[in-house]
Formats: C-alpha cells, sequence, structure tokens
C-alpha cells in the first residue's frame, strides 16, 4: 500500500527554522525592544542557544505526538493551527518549568512566551501559504489523488459531497462503480458511473486511479475484501467508510474507554439554538447591508428603469423550506414577458437536471447582463431574508417546476431555508452541474456551523468581483 500523507522533509526543516527564527526575534523583543516591561540585565545570544535547541526539540516531537504532521496537507487550516497552537503551548510550558528549577536568573521567562506567541503566529502564516499555493496548483491537477469511489448509495454521495466540498484536499474524484445496474450506469453530475466491480482491475489501470474509496454495505464484506485485495495487488490505496452512515447520519462522534475505540452518532439537523443563532445573523447581515448598500439599490434600480420599460423588482414563485413556496424578489435581468418565451427555448439548455441555464439568453437586457455577472440581481432577496422567507446562506431556492423533476436525494435540499448565496455558489457557480450543487447543498446542511456561514459571506465577495461562472 502507498505511503499516505507523509510530511515532506523539507517541511520539517522550515519548521526548525521558523522556530530558531521565533527564538531569536523573542530575544530581541526581549532585550533590544523590551516589550511589556524593562530589565536591567543583559544574556548574550550564546547562553540562550542551549535552551533554544531544547525548544526545537520539544516542539517537533509535540507536532508528531498532536498530529501536526498527520494527514500533512489535508486538514482545514484552523484545525493545523489549533494542534500547533497546542503543541507550542506544551513546549513553552515545559520549558518555562526547566528555567523555573534549573536557572530561574539566568533565562528570561517571559522571552520564551513571546517566542511561542510569535511562533504560533509565524507557523500560522506559513500554513496558511502553503495552502494557498497547494489549492492553486490542485486547481491545476497538479498534486491530485485520482479516486474511484465504490458504491454509489447514499454512503458514496456523501462521500462525493465531502469531497466536492474541500477540493483542498486534493482529490480528485474520477468516477464511481456499482453492481447495481440502476446506479452503476447514470452519472451523477461530473462524475462518470464506471460500471460494475467485476473489471476493477482494468477500471484502475485505465483510469490511472490512486486511491479507491469503498462505500458498500457491511453485508457484502467478502465483496470489499476482494476489492481491497485487488487493490494492494495494483498497489492503490484502499479506504473503507464505516457504513454508520447507512443510518442516515452524518455525524461521528469517536471517544475511546481503556484503549476500546467508541462510535457514537447524532442526528443531522439544525438544534433550536443553532436556528436561533442563524436568524440573529440572517436580520443583523441583512439590515447592515440595506442601510449600507441603500445608495447602490438606488443607483440599480434607475438604471433598470432607464434600461428597458417594465417593472424594477421581479416576482417570482419559489419553493422553500418544507416545500412551502413564496414570492421571491430580484432586480429584473430580463425583458418584459420572457417568462412567456421560455418553451421556445427550452432546446438550447446547457444545464444538467431539472434546471434552466443558457449562457447567451436573448432575453436578457444590457443591464440585466450586468446584474447577472455581478449577482446584484439578487439584493432583493435581502427583504427575502428580513421576512423570514430565507437566509442569508443556504440552498437556492427552486422554482415549483424544478422541485417536480427532482430525484428523491435532490429533496433533501429543501429541508433548510434557502439563502442568498451558498456553498456551491462559492464553487462554480453556474459552471457546476445540477448534481453537484445538490451534492453541496446536502454538505452543507449536514455540517453547518457559525463558522462556516461566515466562510461562504465571506468567499462570496471576491467571488462576485471575479464575475466567475455566472451567467
Amino acid at each position: 500500500m502507498r505511503t499516505r500523507d507523509r510530511v515532506p522533509w523539507w517541511i520539517v526543516a522550515i519548521d526548525i527554522l521558523v522556530i530558531t527564527m521565533s527564538s531569536l526575534l523573542g530575544y530581541w523583543l526581549r532585550y533590544d525592544v523590551q516589550l511589556f516591561r524593562e530589565i536591567s540585565y543583559y544574556h548574550p545570544i550564546p547562553a540562550y542557544v542551549p535552551l533554544w535547541l531544547l525548544f526545537i526539540v520539544l516542539t517537533l516531537v509535540s507536532f508528531r505526538i498532536d498530529g501536526v504532521y498527520s494527514q500533512w496537507g489535508r486538514r482545514p487550516w484552523l484545525e493545523q493551527v489549533y494542534r500547533i497552537t497546542n503543541s507550542i503551548a506544551k513546549s513553552v510550558v515545559v520549558l518555562l518549568a526547566i528555567t523555573f528549577l534549573f536557572q530561574p536568573l539566568l533565562y528570561s521567562r517571559l522571552l520564551l512566551i513571546e517566542a511561542g506567541v510569535i511562533a504560533v503566529m509565524l507557523f500560522s502564516a506559513m500554513r496558511l501559504v502553503h495552502r494557498w499555493a497547494l489549492g492553486k496548483l490542485r486547481a491545476r491537477g497538479k498534486g491530485v489523488r485520482r479516486v474511484m469511489i465504490i458504491g454509489a448509495g447514499e454512503v458514496g454521495r456523501t462521500v462525493m459531497r465531502t469531497l466536492v466540498a474541500h477540493p483542498e484536499l486534493g482529490y480528485q474524484i474520477v468516477g464511481f462503480a456499482d453492481d447495481d445496474p440502476q446506479k452503476g450506469q447514470t452519472d451523477i453530475g461530473r462524475f462518470r458511473a464506471l460500471g460494475s466491480t467485476d473489471n476493477l482491475a482494468d477500471l484502475i489501470e485505465r483510469e490511472g486511479i490512486d486511491s479507491v474509496i469503498i462505500t458498500l454495505p457491511w453485508m457484502y464484506h467478502r465483496k470489499i475484501l476482494c476489492i481491497v485485495r485487488e487493490c494492494e495487488r495494483r498497489n492503490v490505496s484502499a479506504q473503507i467508510v464505516p457504513d454508520l452512515f447507512q443510518l442516515s447520519l452524518s455525524r461521528v462522534d469517536v471517544d475511546e474507554v481503556g484503549g476500546i475505540p467508541l462510535i457514537g452518532v447524532r442526528e443531522v439537523g439544525f438544534s433550536r439554538t443553532a436556528l436561533v443563532v442563524k436568524r440573529a445573523i440572517d436580520i443583523v447581515g441583512s439590515l447592515v447591508f440595506l442601510v449600507v448598500g441603500w445608495p447602490i439599490l438606488a443607483l440599480i434600480a434607475l438604471a433598470i428603469r432607464i434600461d428597458s420599460p417594465g417593472p424594477v423588482v421581479f416576482r417570482q414563485t419559489r419553493v422553500g423550506k418544507a416545500g412551502r413556496t413564496f414570492e421571491m424578489y430580484k432586480f429584473r435581468s430580463m425583458r418584459q414577458g420572457a417568462e412567456e418565451e421560455l418553451d421556445e427555448l427550452r432546446d438550447l439548455n446547457e444545464a444538467q437536471g431539472p434546471i434552466f441555464k443558457m449562457r447567451n439568453d436573448p432575453r436578457v437586457t444590457r443591464v440585466g447582463w450586468f446584474l447577472r455577472r455581478s449577482s446584484l440581481d439578487e439584493l432583493p432577496q435581502l427583504f427575502n431574508v428580513l421576512r423570514g422567507d430565507m437566509s442569508l446562506v443556504g440552498p437556492r431556492p427552486p422554482i415549483p417546476a424544478e422541485v417536480e423533476n427532482y430525484l428523491p436525494w435532490h429533496k433533501k435540499r429543501l429541508e433548510v431555508y434557502p439563502g442568498l448565496t451558498g456553498l456551491w455558489q462559492v464553487s462554480g457557480r453556474s459552471l457546476l452541474s445540477f448534481d453537484e450543487q445538490v451534492l453541496l447543498d446536502v454538505y452543507y446542511i449536514e455540517n453547518w456551523s457559525v463558522w462556516l456561514d461566515i466562510r461562504i459571506l465571506l468567499s462570496t465577495i471576491p467571488q462576485i468581483l471575479r464575475m466567475d461562472g455566472a451567467y
């Protein structure tokens, strides 16, 4: 089997340099700048060298114990920062104890604390730059692992939406295989149906597979073992997803008692507290956007009025939470009567699934083209958010005709309030297929947090400025 996520040697070398630099900066702040407290004594740098060498050793050992180097390049940045902070804090505490017991007058304990804080800041910045550079390379198809998923059921789709939501992990889903003819022959968005697992060896060779993720139920344990052995013969990594996902539960808590792993499960959904917090964010956020952005709203309304006849605001029936319909507001971006012309353009639809998308829609006005590209036509939906029909972040509200053509697993996106922006809007917008959009919407529902909402809102701004994938 292939070695997974081993940290490159040069990362360890850079970490040693970062710890050394942090120690020198801490020395400079303590003796030259004399930050926080002035001192009258002075100890030269050579006196601190033994302590700094110990700092390097303790930090690297703590990094190894706390998993800083495990799953290298695949952990979220905030989780990396947490693990780094925890490791450096423990190293500094040990150094403080040593200096207090053996050399209380020689070493400045404030210097050690300053060096630790600087180390956390430098490591965090370095990991952020590395993450950004790695993301750019992976977006160009470099350094990615080609993955095939075995099983196209709910577990398989859970894995798909997780990997789609986290492109920084560096997994490229080539396709999926399933022995069920109904599942193994139908593509899911850009993810190709590769047929049954009977020709697994040929698929691995033909598609250049690096890793196989098995999502079959445990009742097929013999089949799973055969797949694992075939992967071993082909020198391909094989990973098995626990069958807990068959219970339609997406969050797993792992605990340990005396070395025995205990796995607990939690139902997916928003708690009452989460709903209150999310609603508070919606009200405050929409009010702030409306108060600050009213001049932009007024200018857009004036431009629409001058550009073409018709109302400034377009009203359309959409489907919200639990299938309830509501009237959604948008700045009008098409000429009057555009909805009546839709049937004439059905054959020119460029989108997959039950939605209609057309890059050069002749019904769009001149001002409407800019509004759509910049997503400014969505701004009136802030009033929908205030009314409680929508949220700032969530799946986009579909029209009733689209919902009528939903597959059963598509309807899960209707379990929450629709949003002004969402995870797929910051992950490709209209360039994604409908199935991929739904995968990201379901991932959002199952993994919601306040931080995720904030991240999506902040990511929406540069996405709008780049005008990528919107039409």
